[in-house]
Protein backbone atom coordinates (compact mmCIF):
# COMPACT_ATOMS: atom_id res chain seq x y z
CA UNK A 1 0.00 0.00 0.00
CA UNK A 2 2.61 2.30 0.74
CA UNK A 3 4.75 1.94 -2.09
CA UNK A 4 1.14 2.22 -4.06
CA UNK A 5 0.34 5.75 -2.39
CA UNK A 6 4.21 6.94 -3.45
CA UNK A 7 3.41 5.85 -6.98
CA UNK A 8 0.14 7.93 -7.31
CA UNK A 9 1.85 10.46 -5.32
CA UNK A 10 4.61 11.18 -8.05
CA UNK A 11 1.82 10.39 -10.82
CA UNK A 12 -0.33 13.48 -9.71
CA UNK A 13 3.19 15.91 -8.78
CA UNK A 14 3.97 15.00 -12.59
CA UNK A 15 0.53 15.81 -13.99
CA UNK A 16 0.16 18.88 -12.18
CA UNK A 17 4.17 19.90 -13.28
CA UNK A 18 2.92 19.19 -16.65
CA UNK A 19 -0.62 21.73 -16.52
CA UNK A 20 2.08 24.24 -14.96
CA UNK A 21 3.92 24.18 -18.84
CA UNK A 22 1.31 22.97 -21.39
CA UNK A 23 -1.95 25.08 -19.87
CA UNK A 24 -3.09 22.15 -18.97
CA UNK A 25 -3.67 20.70 -22.37
CA UNK A 26 -1.67 17.70 -22.13
CA UNK A 27 -0.55 18.04 -25.74
CA UNK A 28 2.60 18.81 -27.34
CA UNK A 29 3.01 22.58 -27.91
CA UNK A 30 4.59 23.89 -31.21
CA UNK A 31 6.04 27.31 -30.76
CA UNK A 32 6.55 29.74 -33.57
CA UNK A 33 9.58 31.46 -31.19
CA UNK A 34 8.35 35.00 -32.57
CA UNK A 35 6.77 37.01 -30.41
CA UNK A 36 3.19 39.33 -31.11
CA UNK A 37 5.83 42.29 -32.77
CA UNK A 38 7.90 39.19 -34.99
CA UNK A 39 10.92 39.47 -32.74
CA UNK A 40 12.83 35.66 -32.69
CA UNK A 41 12.37 34.79 -29.36
CA UNK A 42 14.35 31.32 -27.34
CA UNK A 43 13.56 29.48 -23.71
CA UNK A 44 16.33 28.18 -21.97
CA UNK A 45 15.80 25.42 -18.75
CA UNK A 46 18.66 25.58 -16.39
CA UNK A 47 18.78 23.30 -13.62
CA UNK A 48 21.72 25.46 -11.97
CA UNK A 49 20.67 29.43 -12.16
CA UNK A 50 19.95 29.47 -8.48
CA UNK A 51 21.15 30.90 -5.21
CA UNK A 52 21.99 27.32 -4.38
CA UNK A 53 24.87 27.06 -6.40
CA UNK A 54 25.77 31.12 -5.03
CA UNK A 55 24.49 32.41 -8.62
CA UNK A 56 21.55 34.88 -7.23
CA UNK A 57 22.01 37.73 -9.58
CA UNK A 58 24.82 38.00 -12.98
CA UNK A 59 26.88 40.23 -11.18
CA UNK A 60 29.90 38.38 -11.58
CA UNK A 61 31.64 40.70 -8.19
CA UNK A 62 29.22 38.57 -5.92
CA UNK A 63 30.14 35.00 -5.50
CA UNK A 64 29.86 32.47 -8.09
CA UNK A 65 27.63 35.10 -10.24
CA UNK A 66 29.52 35.31 -13.16
CA UNK A 67 29.27 31.96 -14.22
CA UNK A 68 25.59 33.66 -15.08
CA UNK A 69 26.80 36.53 -16.66
CA UNK A 70 29.14 34.91 -19.02
CA UNK A 71 27.10 31.70 -20.01
CA UNK A 72 23.95 33.86 -20.63
CA UNK A 73 26.02 36.59 -23.03
CA UNK A 74 25.99 39.66 -20.61
CA UNK A 75 29.50 40.02 -19.91
CA UNK A 76 32.57 39.21 -21.56
CA UNK A 77 36.68 38.87 -20.32
CA UNK A 78 39.57 39.98 -21.10
CA UNK A 79 40.77 36.86 -22.82
CA UNK A 80 39.12 33.70 -23.18
CA UNK A 81 39.45 30.00 -23.37
CA UNK A 82 39.53 27.81 -26.67
CA UNK A 83 38.29 24.39 -27.36
CA UNK A 84 41.99 23.22 -25.97
CA UNK A 85 42.08 25.89 -22.82
CA UNK A 86 44.05 28.07 -24.51
CA UNK A 87 44.13 31.97 -24.05
CA UNK A 88 42.60 33.98 -27.02
CA UNK A 89 42.24 37.14 -27.48
CA UNK A 90 38.43 38.74 -26.58
CA UNK A 91 37.76 42.47 -24.73
CA UNK A 92 41.29 42.59 -25.44
CA UNK A 93 44.04 41.68 -28.15
CA UNK A 94 47.07 41.28 -26.05
CA UNK A 95 49.20 40.79 -22.91
CA UNK A 96 52.75 40.72 -22.49
CA UNK A 97 54.81 39.64 -18.81
CA UNK A 98 57.08 42.50 -18.50
CA UNK A 99 58.89 41.04 -15.69
CA UNK A 100 57.83 38.83 -12.38
CA UNK A 101 55.17 41.58 -11.18
CA UNK A 102 54.51 43.63 -13.99
CA UNK A 103 51.83 42.72 -16.89
CA UNK A 104 51.01 45.17 -19.68
CA UNK A 105 47.38 44.15 -21.41
CA UNK A 106 46.47 45.89 -24.28
CA UNK A 107 42.43 46.62 -24.67
CA UNK A 108 41.17 46.42 -28.56
CA UNK A 109 39.38 49.49 -30.21
CA UNK A 110 35.89 49.45 -30.70
CA UNK A 111 34.59 47.54 -27.73
CA UNK A 112 31.43 49.13 -25.83
CA UNK A 113 29.34 48.42 -23.01
CA UNK A 114 25.63 47.91 -23.91
CA UNK A 115 24.93 50.88 -22.80
CA UNK A 116 26.89 52.71 -25.41
CA UNK A 117 30.37 53.57 -23.35
CA UNK A 118 33.32 52.64 -24.99
CA UNK A 119 35.00 50.01 -23.26
CA UNK A 120 39.19 51.94 -22.55
CA UNK A 121 41.70 51.08 -20.05
CA UNK A 122 40.27 53.38 -17.78
CA UNK A 123 36.82 51.32 -17.56
CA UNK A 124 38.52 48.13 -17.22
CA UNK A 125 40.78 49.46 -14.29
CA UNK A 126 37.59 50.52 -12.23
CA UNK A 127 36.08 47.38 -13.06
CA UNK A 128 38.96 45.28 -11.60
CA UNK A 129 40.03 47.52 -9.16
CA UNK A 130 35.92 47.30 -7.71
CA UNK A 131 36.12 43.78 -8.27
CA UNK A 132 39.17 42.76 -5.53
CA UNK A 133 37.82 45.64 -3.27
CA UNK A 134 34.20 43.40 -2.79
CA UNK A 135 35.05 39.84 -3.92
CA UNK A 136 37.57 38.21 -1.37
CA UNK A 137 38.36 35.32 -3.86
CA UNK A 138 39.31 37.31 -6.48
CA UNK A 139 41.21 39.51 -4.39
CA UNK A 140 43.77 36.69 -2.72
CA UNK A 141 43.65 34.97 -7.01
CA UNK A 142 45.02 38.09 -8.72
CA UNK A 143 46.99 39.65 -5.63
CA UNK A 144 46.88 42.93 -7.39
CA UNK A 145 49.34 45.78 -6.36
CA UNK A 146 48.20 48.28 -8.51
CA UNK A 147 46.75 49.20 -12.24
CA UNK A 148 47.33 52.39 -14.36
CA UNK A 149 45.45 53.24 -17.06
CA UNK A 150 47.04 54.68 -20.36
CA UNK A 151 44.24 54.80 -23.04
CA UNK A 152 43.90 51.41 -23.99
CA UNK A 153 47.09 49.79 -22.24
CA UNK A 154 46.97 48.86 -18.90
CA UNK A 155 49.53 48.04 -16.18
CA UNK A 156 48.74 45.56 -13.60
CA UNK A 157 51.65 45.34 -10.89
CA UNK A 158 51.12 42.25 -8.28
CA UNK A 159 52.06 41.71 -4.77
CA UNK A 160 53.87 38.68 -5.66
CA UNK A 161 54.67 36.67 -8.85
CA UNK A 162 51.80 35.56 -9.97
CA UNK A 163 52.04 32.99 -13.37
CA UNK A 164 48.93 32.77 -14.29
CA UNK A 165 47.06 36.31 -13.75
CA UNK A 166 45.81 36.33 -17.17
CA UNK A 167 43.81 32.79 -16.51
CA UNK A 168 42.63 34.29 -13.21
CA UNK A 169 41.16 37.40 -15.69
CA UNK A 170 39.17 34.91 -17.86
CA UNK A 171 37.39 33.18 -14.84
CA UNK A 172 33.39 34.26 -15.01
CA UNK A 173 34.15 37.01 -12.33
CA UNK A 174 36.78 39.07 -14.73
CA UNK A 175 33.64 39.71 -16.75
CA UNK A 176 34.30 43.26 -17.76
CA UNK A 177 31.55 45.46 -16.56
CA UNK A 178 30.50 49.38 -16.30
CA UNK A 179 30.74 49.97 -12.96
CA UNK A 180 29.73 53.09 -13.07
CA UNK A 181 26.20 51.99 -14.24
CA UNK A 182 25.45 50.40 -10.81
CA UNK A 183 24.03 46.58 -9.89
CA UNK A 184 20.33 47.37 -10.07
CA UNK A 185 18.56 44.24 -8.46
CA UNK A 186 21.74 42.06 -9.65
CA UNK A 187 22.10 43.26 -13.38
CA UNK A 188 24.97 44.55 -14.78
CA UNK A 189 26.52 46.36 -17.84
CA UNK A 190 28.95 44.03 -19.73
CA UNK A 191 30.39 44.34 -23.24
CA UNK A 192 28.47 40.74 -24.28
CA UNK A 193 25.74 40.47 -27.22
CA UNK A 194 22.63 40.14 -24.52
CA UNK A 195 21.16 42.70 -22.12
CA UNK A 196 19.61 41.56 -19.03
CA UNK A 197 16.57 43.50 -18.57
CA UNK A 198 14.64 41.35 -15.46
CA UNK A 199 15.87 39.35 -12.70
CA UNK A 200 14.16 36.97 -10.27
CA UNK A 201 16.46 34.96 -8.35
CA UNK A 202 16.13 31.41 -8.26
CA UNK A 203 13.23 32.01 -11.12
CA UNK A 204 14.15 33.51 -14.41
CA UNK A 205 16.17 35.82 -16.27
CA UNK A 206 15.39 37.80 -19.03
CA UNK A 207 17.03 39.51 -21.98
CA UNK A 208 17.57 41.17 -25.14
CA UNK A 209 19.96 41.89 -28.10
CA UNK A 210 22.49 44.37 -27.25
CA UNK A 211 22.00 46.68 -30.46
CA UNK A 212 25.45 48.22 -29.65
CA UNK A 213 27.05 45.54 -29.43
CA UNK A 214 30.70 44.93 -30.96
CA UNK A 215 31.43 41.77 -32.31
CA UNK A 216 28.73 41.47 -34.61
CA UNK A 217 24.77 41.07 -34.76
CA UNK A 218 22.79 38.93 -32.48
CA UNK A 219 20.20 36.88 -34.07
CA UNK A 220 17.63 36.51 -30.96
CA UNK A 221 15.90 39.47 -30.16
CA UNK A 222 14.42 38.14 -26.62
CA UNK A 223 15.55 35.48 -24.83
CA UNK A 224 14.34 34.00 -21.16
CA UNK A 225 16.15 31.79 -18.66
CA UNK A 226 13.72 29.80 -16.59
CA UNK A 227 15.22 28.43 -13.56
CA UNK A 228 14.07 24.29 -13.52
CA UNK A 229 15.80 22.92 -10.80
CA UNK A 230 13.83 19.14 -10.87
CA UNK A 231 15.40 17.13 -13.61
CA UNK A 232 12.18 15.30 -14.58
CA UNK A 233 10.12 18.90 -15.06
CA UNK A 234 12.83 19.89 -17.06
CA UNK A 235 12.46 17.14 -19.32
CA UNK A 236 8.76 17.60 -19.82
CA UNK A 237 9.56 21.54 -20.22
CA UNK A 238 11.88 20.65 -23.97
CA UNK A 239 9.20 17.65 -24.49
CA UNK A 240 6.26 20.05 -24.70
CA UNK A 241 7.85 22.44 -26.39
CA UNK A 242 7.89 25.25 -23.69
CA UNK A 243 11.76 25.92 -23.67
CA UNK A 244 14.33 25.48 -26.82
CA UNK A 245 16.90 23.82 -24.74
CA UNK A 246 18.22 22.20 -21.69
CA UNK A 247 20.98 22.21 -19.20
CA UNK A 248 21.37 19.61 -16.45
CA UNK A 249 18.64 17.13 -17.59
CA UNK A 250 18.78 14.51 -15.75
CA UNK A 251 20.88 11.25 -17.30
CA UNK A 252 17.86 9.06 -17.07
CA UNK A 253 15.70 11.06 -19.33
CA UNK A 254 18.35 10.93 -22.46
CA UNK A 255 17.34 8.16 -24.52
CA UNK A 256 13.86 10.37 -24.38
CA UNK A 257 15.68 12.74 -26.66
CA UNK A 258 18.13 10.60 -28.73
CA UNK A 259 15.86 11.12 -32.14
CA UNK A 260 15.72 13.86 -34.52
CA UNK A 261 13.55 16.03 -33.20
CA UNK A 262 16.43 17.21 -30.70
CA UNK A 263 20.21 17.92 -30.77
CA UNK A 264 22.91 16.93 -28.26
CA UNK A 265 26.04 19.49 -27.60
CA UNK A 266 28.82 17.91 -25.15
CA UNK A 267 31.48 17.72 -24.39
CA UNK A 268 34.29 16.57 -21.48
CA UNK A 269 34.89 19.16 -18.94
CA UNK A 270 37.20 19.48 -15.82
CA UNK A 271 34.13 19.45 -13.87
CA UNK A 272 35.00 17.04 -11.00
CA UNK A 273 32.53 15.09 -8.75
CA UNK A 274 34.49 14.85 -5.21
CA UNK A 275 33.78 13.81 -1.92
CA UNK A 276 35.86 16.03 0.53
CA UNK A 277 36.44 14.89 3.98
CA UNK A 278 36.19 17.23 7.41
CA UNK A 279 38.93 17.17 9.42
CA UNK A 280 37.06 19.03 12.43
CA UNK A 281 35.63 15.08 12.52
CA UNK A 282 36.62 12.46 14.91
CA UNK A 283 35.67 9.81 13.21
CA UNK A 284 36.98 11.22 9.77
CA UNK A 285 40.57 11.97 11.42
CA UNK A 286 40.87 8.31 11.35
CA UNK A 287 43.21 7.46 8.82
CA UNK A 288 41.07 4.10 8.29
CA UNK A 289 38.33 5.76 7.64
CA UNK A 290 39.47 7.72 4.86
CA UNK A 291 40.87 4.82 3.27
CA UNK A 292 38.18 2.45 3.52
CA UNK A 293 35.75 5.00 1.81
CA UNK A 294 38.04 5.84 -0.95
CA UNK A 295 38.06 1.92 -1.45
CA UNK A 296 34.21 1.49 -0.94
CA UNK A 297 32.92 4.33 -3.78
CA UNK A 298 32.57 2.12 -6.76
CA UNK A 299 33.47 4.90 -9.30
CA UNK A 300 33.32 2.32 -12.45
CA UNK A 301 29.35 1.69 -11.70
CA UNK A 302 28.64 5.08 -11.06
CA UNK A 303 29.80 6.45 -14.26
CA UNK A 304 28.67 3.56 -16.29
CA UNK A 305 25.52 2.60 -14.90
CA UNK A 306 23.72 5.92 -13.17
CA UNK A 307 25.50 8.43 -15.83
CA UNK A 308 25.08 5.95 -18.72
CA UNK A 309 28.54 6.31 -20.12
CA UNK A 310 28.33 10.31 -20.02
CA UNK A 311 31.33 10.95 -17.82
CA UNK A 312 34.45 9.68 -17.12
CA UNK A 313 35.98 7.79 -14.03
CA UNK A 314 38.06 10.26 -11.93
CA UNK A 315 41.44 9.63 -10.46
CA UNK A 316 43.09 12.50 -9.58
CA UNK A 317 41.35 16.06 -9.30
CA UNK A 318 41.74 16.36 -13.45
CA UNK A 319 41.02 14.37 -16.38
CA UNK A 320 43.16 12.02 -18.18
CA UNK A 321 43.27 14.33 -20.68
CA UNK A 322 45.14 16.73 -19.01
CA UNK A 323 49.45 16.57 -18.66
CA UNK A 324 49.11 16.45 -14.74
CA UNK A 325 45.79 14.65 -14.44
CA UNK A 326 44.51 11.32 -14.66
CA UNK A 327 47.19 8.43 -15.32
CA UNK A 328 49.75 11.18 -13.49
CA UNK A 329 48.33 9.84 -10.31
CA UNK A 330 47.86 6.59 -8.42
CA UNK A 331 44.89 6.19 -6.26
CA UNK A 332 43.07 3.54 -4.22
CA UNK A 333 40.89 1.20 -6.24
CA UNK A 334 37.65 0.11 -5.30
CA UNK A 335 38.32 -2.94 -3.66
CA UNK A 336 35.18 -3.65 -0.41
CA UNK A 337 36.85 -6.30 0.92
CA UNK A 338 40.45 -4.45 1.40
CA UNK A 339 38.19 -1.85 2.93
CA UNK A 340 37.22 -4.36 5.45
CA UNK A 341 40.04 -5.35 6.29
CA UNK A 342 41.27 -1.73 6.72
CA UNK A 343 38.28 -1.53 8.66
CA UNK A 344 39.09 -4.29 11.02
CA UNK A 345 42.24 -3.70 11.71
CA UNK A 346 42.01 -0.30 12.79
CA UNK A 347 39.53 -2.05 14.84
CA UNK A 348 36.41 -0.68 13.40
CA UNK A 349 34.58 -4.33 14.10
CA UNK A 350 30.57 -5.12 13.97
CA UNK A 351 30.36 -6.27 17.58
CA UNK A 352 26.33 -6.60 17.01
CA UNK A 353 25.29 -7.69 13.92
CA UNK A 354 23.97 -5.21 12.97
CA UNK A 355 25.73 -4.51 9.56
CA UNK A 356 26.96 -1.51 10.84
CA UNK A 357 31.02 -1.25 12.67
CA UNK A 358 31.66 0.17 15.78
CA UNK A 359 34.72 1.11 17.96
CA UNK A 360 35.15 2.20 21.38
CA UNK A 361 31.39 2.16 22.06
CA UNK A 362 30.78 4.64 18.26
CA UNK A 363 29.20 3.93 15.52
CA UNK A 364 30.64 4.52 12.13
CA UNK A 365 28.36 6.69 10.93
CA UNK A 366 28.99 9.34 8.43
CA UNK A 367 26.92 12.95 8.25
CA UNK A 368 27.29 13.06 4.03
CA UNK A 369 25.65 16.21 2.79
CA UNK A 370 25.48 16.97 -1.01
CA UNK A 371 22.82 19.32 -3.16
CA UNK A 372 20.06 18.27 -5.06
CA UNK A 373 20.82 20.71 -8.18
CA UNK A 374 23.58 18.90 -10.08
CA UNK A 375 21.77 16.29 -10.98
CA UNK A 376 24.34 13.84 -10.69
CA UNK A 377 25.51 14.40 -6.90
CA UNK A 378 22.44 12.67 -5.26
CA UNK A 379 22.88 9.59 -7.85
CA UNK A 380 26.20 9.58 -6.73
CA UNK A 381 25.27 9.92 -2.85
CA UNK A 382 22.75 6.89 -3.22
CA UNK A 383 25.37 5.09 -5.42
CA UNK A 384 28.16 5.37 -2.30
CA UNK A 385 25.58 4.94 0.48
CA UNK A 386 24.64 1.59 -0.59
CA UNK A 387 28.66 0.40 -1.42
CA UNK A 388 29.82 1.73 1.73
CA UNK A 389 26.75 -0.33 4.06
CA UNK A 390 28.26 -3.66 2.35
CA UNK A 391 31.52 -2.38 4.68
CA UNK A 392 30.23 -1.55 7.62
CA UNK A 393 29.45 2.76 7.24
CA UNK A 394 26.30 3.71 8.22
CA UNK A 395 25.72 7.01 6.40
CA UNK A 396 23.32 9.42 6.61
CA UNK A 397 22.36 11.48 3.55
CA UNK A 398 21.37 15.22 3.87
CA UNK A 399 20.96 16.56 0.31
CA UNK A 400 19.76 20.07 0.09
CA UNK A 401 19.87 23.35 -0.95
CA UNK A 402 21.01 24.63 2.35
CA UNK A 403 24.16 22.66 2.15
CA UNK A 404 26.04 25.97 2.02
CA UNK A 405 24.74 26.56 5.72
CA UNK A 406 25.32 23.33 6.70
CA UNK A 407 29.10 22.82 5.75
CA UNK A 408 29.81 26.28 6.60
CA UNK A 409 30.01 25.23 10.27
CA UNK A 410 32.80 22.85 11.47
CA UNK A 411 30.46 20.49 13.17
CA UNK A 412 27.04 18.68 12.01
CA UNK A 413 28.98 17.27 8.94
CA UNK A 414 31.24 14.49 8.04
CA UNK A 415 31.40 14.32 3.96
CA UNK A 416 30.97 16.98 1.63
CA UNK A 417 30.16 15.54 -1.87
CA UNK A 418 29.90 18.60 -4.24
CA UNK A 419 31.10 19.51 -8.28
CA UNK A 420 33.71 21.66 -9.06
CA UNK A 421 35.55 22.60 -12.75
CA UNK A 422 39.12 22.10 -11.42
CA UNK A 423 40.77 23.35 -14.42
CA UNK A 424 38.75 25.90 -15.18
CA UNK A 425 41.26 28.78 -15.85
CA UNK A 426 43.50 26.35 -17.98
CA UNK A 427 45.74 25.83 -15.16
CA UNK A 428 46.22 23.04 -12.35
CA UNK A 429 46.29 25.90 -9.44
CA UNK A 430 42.84 27.12 -9.67
CA UNK A 431 41.57 24.00 -8.08
CA UNK A 432 44.57 24.36 -4.79
CA UNK A 433 43.79 27.43 -4.44
CA UNK A 434 40.48 27.48 -3.91
CA UNK A 435 39.85 24.32 -1.99
CA UNK A 436 42.53 22.55 -0.44
CA UNK A 437 45.34 25.57 1.40
CA UNK A 438 45.08 26.72 4.56
CA UNK A 439 43.72 30.25 3.30
CA UNK A 440 41.26 28.45 0.15
CA UNK A 441 38.04 29.54 1.10
CA UNK A 442 36.47 26.40 0.06
CA UNK A 443 38.89 24.42 2.61
CA UNK A 444 35.72 23.53 3.91
CA UNK A 445 36.87 20.58 6.07
CA UNK A 446 39.85 22.35 7.59
CA UNK A 447 42.39 20.35 5.59
CA UNK A 448 46.26 21.26 6.28
CA UNK A 449 49.54 19.60 4.94
CA UNK A 450 52.75 21.07 5.24
CA UNK A 451 53.92 19.16 2.10
CA UNK A 452 51.06 20.93 0.28
CA UNK A 453 51.82 24.52 0.96
CA UNK A 454 55.01 23.98 0.17
CA UNK A 455 54.56 23.08 -3.05
CA UNK A 456 51.95 25.33 -3.23
CA UNK A 457 54.79 28.19 -2.62
CA UNK A 458 56.96 26.32 -5.36
CA UNK A 459 53.73 26.82 -7.75
CA UNK A 460 53.23 29.96 -7.32
CA UNK A 461 56.84 31.41 -8.77
CA UNK A 462 56.85 29.02 -11.23
CA UNK A 463 56.42 30.23 -14.73
CA UNK A 464 57.23 27.45 -16.79
CA UNK A 465 53.91 25.53 -17.86
CA UNK A 466 55.66 21.96 -17.66
CA UNK A 467 57.05 22.63 -14.47
CA UNK A 468 53.88 24.09 -13.32
CA UNK A 469 52.26 20.33 -14.51
CA UNK A 470 54.73 18.12 -13.14
CA UNK A 471 54.13 20.16 -9.63
CA UNK A 472 50.40 19.71 -9.35
CA UNK A 473 51.14 16.01 -10.30
CA UNK A 474 52.47 16.18 -6.67
CA UNK A 475 50.10 18.44 -5.51
CA UNK A 476 47.34 16.05 -6.40
CA UNK A 477 48.87 12.65 -4.87
CA UNK A 478 49.28 14.18 -1.85
CA UNK A 479 45.80 14.78 -1.55
CA UNK A 480 45.21 10.90 -2.70
CA UNK A 481 47.74 10.06 -0.03
CA UNK A 482 46.11 11.68 2.45
CA UNK A 483 42.07 10.55 1.08
CA UNK A 484 41.40 13.85 1.63
CA UNK A 485 39.47 14.58 -1.97
CA UNK A 486 37.83 11.12 -3.28
CA UNK A 487 37.68 12.11 -6.76
CA UNK A 488 34.69 10.13 -8.36
CA UNK A 489 34.08 11.17 -11.89
CA UNK A 490 34.38 14.10 -14.47
CA UNK A 491 31.33 15.10 -16.44
CA UNK A 492 31.04 14.87 -19.89
CA UNK A 493 28.83 18.64 -19.89
CA UNK A 494 25.84 18.20 -21.87
CA UNK A 495 23.36 20.58 -23.34
CA UNK A 496 19.83 19.19 -25.53
CA UNK A 497 18.52 21.37 -28.12
CA UNK A 498 15.56 21.43 -30.38
CA UNK A 499 16.48 20.75 -33.98
CA UNK A 500 15.98 24.04 -35.09
CA UNK A 501 18.08 25.57 -32.63
CA UNK A 502 21.69 26.16 -33.82
CA UNK A 503 25.15 28.23 -32.33
CA UNK A 504 24.35 26.58 -29.20
CA UNK A 505 27.45 25.13 -27.86
CA UNK A 506 29.51 23.15 -25.53
CA UNK A 507 32.64 24.38 -23.88
CA UNK A 508 35.10 22.67 -21.88
CA UNK A 509 35.79 25.05 -19.80
CA UNK A 510 31.76 24.96 -18.84
CA UNK A 511 31.62 29.17 -19.47
CA UNK A 512 30.37 30.06 -22.66
CA UNK A 513 26.73 29.58 -23.88
CA UNK A 514 24.69 32.31 -25.06
CA UNK A 515 26.61 34.13 -28.59
CA UNK A 516 25.82 36.29 -31.15
CA UNK A 517 25.60 32.97 -33.28
CA UNK A 518 23.27 31.40 -30.95
CA UNK A 519 19.88 31.47 -33.36
CA UNK A 520 16.51 29.49 -33.87
CA UNK A 521 14.44 28.65 -36.85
Amino acid sequence: MKGIKKAVAFTMAMALTLGAFTGCSGSKKEPTNASADGKKTFTFGDTTFNAENEEATIDPHEAYCGWACIRYGVGETLFKFNDNMELEPWVAESYENIDDLTWKVVIKDGVTFSNGKACDGAAVKACIEDLVAVHERAAADLAIDSIEADGQTLTIKTQEPKPTLMNYLCDPYGCIIDVEAGNADGIVVGTGPYVATELATSDHLKLVKNDNYWNGQPKIDEITVLTITDGDTLALALQNGDIDAAYGMAYANYPIFENDDYVFTGTPTSRAFYCQMNYNSKIIQDDAVRKALAMGIDKEGFVNTLLKGYGAVGVGAFPDNFSFGGDAVSTVDYDPEAAKAVLEEAGWKDTDGDGIREKGGKTLTLKWVSYPSRQELPLLCESAQATLKDIGFDIQLNITADHGTIVSEKDGWDVYAAAFVTASIGDPMYFFTTNCLDDSPKNRGGYHSDELQKLAEEMNVTFDPEKRGEIAIQMQQQLLDDNAFIFCSFLRMSMITKANVTGLKAHPSDYYEFTADLDIQ
